[in-house]
């Protein structure tokens, strides 16, 4: 757990590359990137792996496909092999969740079944025309566990029993209305939209990013009261303890830029 590959030869079914503070995750198993075990396992330990560097400012999943991922593989769905799917997967939903840094998922075509929840694990998700979200998991007589639990709360219990017990599509200016997706642009300015919010998150401090983005996933349900006290609680006690929160003021005194170090 938590140790990426150490060269790139060895993964096999993503792209993993660190570069200007920003780790790129590429899903590439042509021609669907149809999610295996030994791909999600790929997925979740170079995810795991950023846990140690505050250097990294944020993660941008895509895909080198035309298609985003068309799901788990149905020979990793039948009956035998589905606990070590699940655990696979699982996996992967717990790196995300735990992982402190801002995950982009840039969508230029359809994401289906699993493909489709992992695109929910986003914190922002920038999509195209070309993008369509799909849950047809009712049509080989099984239910998307993730999904039916992660979308009441991102669309709403309708729309939610409409994707899940139709498997129709969702399109991704209907995405967009919803609040699944961010942004939809046309895919000729997909790479300077996803340039140009790289380039905001980058000007700022990691581990304040860090500590910003774990009190919006840690309050998400709970109660106001609740919610408020762990906020105050991550201000007081891990913001104020940030080298980066004393630059931060110095700065804005001073009238220049702030200068990271990222502590």
């Amino acid at each position: 757990m938590g140790t990426a590959p150490r060269v790139s030869e060895q993964l096999k079914f993503i792209q993993f590359d660190i570069s200007d503070g920003i780790a790129r995750i590429t899903l590439n198993h042509a021609p669907h990137n149809v999610l295996t075990v030994p791909m999600m396992t790929e997925l979740a330990q170079s995810i795991e792996s950023l846990n140690v560097r505050p250097e990294i400012k944020a993660i941008l999943l895509g895909s080198s496909q035309k298609t985003f991922s068309a799901g788990i593989s149905l020979e990793d769905s039948r009956p035998d092999r589905v606990f070590q799917t699940l655990d696979a997967f699982n996996r992967v939903f717990s790196a995300i969740r735990e992982i402190s840094k801002p995950l982009i998922v840039v969508v230029n075509g359809p994401a289906i079944g699993a493909g489709s929840e992992l695109v929910a694990f986003g914190d922002m998700v920038i999509a195209t025309p070309n993008a369509k979200f799909a849950q047809p998991e009712v049509k080989l007589g099984v239910f998307p566990p993730f999904a039916a639990v992660m979308l009441p709360q991102m669309i709403g219990p309708k729309k939610t029993y409409e994707l899940i017990l139709t498997g129709e599509a969702l399109g991704a200016d209907e995405a967009f209305r919803l609040g699944f997706v961010n942004r939809v642009v046309a895919e000729a300015d997909l790479a300077r939209t996803v340039d140009t919010i790289l380039g905001k998150i980058s000007e700022f401090s990691g581990p304040v990013l860090e500590v910003t983005k774990k009190v919006i996933g840690s309050s998400i349900g709970l109660p106001l009261e609740e919610a408020m006290k762990k906020s105050q609680n991550i201000y007081l006690n891990e913001l104020m303890n940030l080298q980066d929160v004393q630059e931060g003021l110095r700065a804005v005194l001073e009238k220049r830029k702030p200068v990271w170090k990222n502590k």
